[in-house]
């Protein structure tokens, strides 16, 4: 054997772009997941289900004023909105420990259910009458922000 049987193959032009083009791309695949190593995932967008967490939300999409009304009518109702939304998570919680009992007893659950139902009532009405009270008292800009706000473009919506 010579020498020249160890040599090289010597690459044609097409053959060098393509070992040009894959560094390229394993270039770009490993600044991709640089950048999504130090930026991390964005949290994920939870609804509350507290309402004092959501009226604070709305609030913010409000004028400062009407936004300041809102709160302030919320402020005179908390102990009268926290026991309704209490009773109303409680009786939720019923009706899930009614369905984890063995033997099951449905009896026990229509009752429960008539429970949340209740429960529910009273605390729609309660939250119902706190924003009629302040939407009387609201500017027509802020009954119609309110009318058109939604929990997952309120966010969106201060940030323009």
């Amino acid at each position: 054997m010579s020498v020249a049987a160890f040599q090289m193959p010597t690459r044609t032009g097409g053959q060098r772009w393509l070992l040009l083009g894959s560094l390229a791309l394993n270039l770009f695949f490993i600044g991709v997941a640089a950048a999504m190593a130090i930026r991390g995932p964005a949290p994920p967008s939870r609804w509350d289900p507290d309402v004092f967490v959501r009226v604070e939300r709305l609030a913010s999409a409000l004028p400062p004023a009407d936004a300041d009304l809102l709160r302030g009518a919320f402020q005179v109702d908390h102990e009268k909105i926290a026991d309704a939304q209490s009773a109303y998570y409680g009786a939720r919680r019923d009706i899930h420990e009614t369905l984890r009992q063995d033997p099951f007893n449905v009896d026990e659950m229509r009752a429960a259910m008539a429970k949340m139902r209740a429960a529910r009532q009273d605390y729609d009405q309660v939250i119902q009458g706190v924003f009629a009270g302040a939407a009387v008292k609201m500017s027509s800009a802020a009954r119609h922000a309110v009318a058109d706000w939604r929990p997952d473009n309120s966010s969106k919506r201060n940030r323009q």
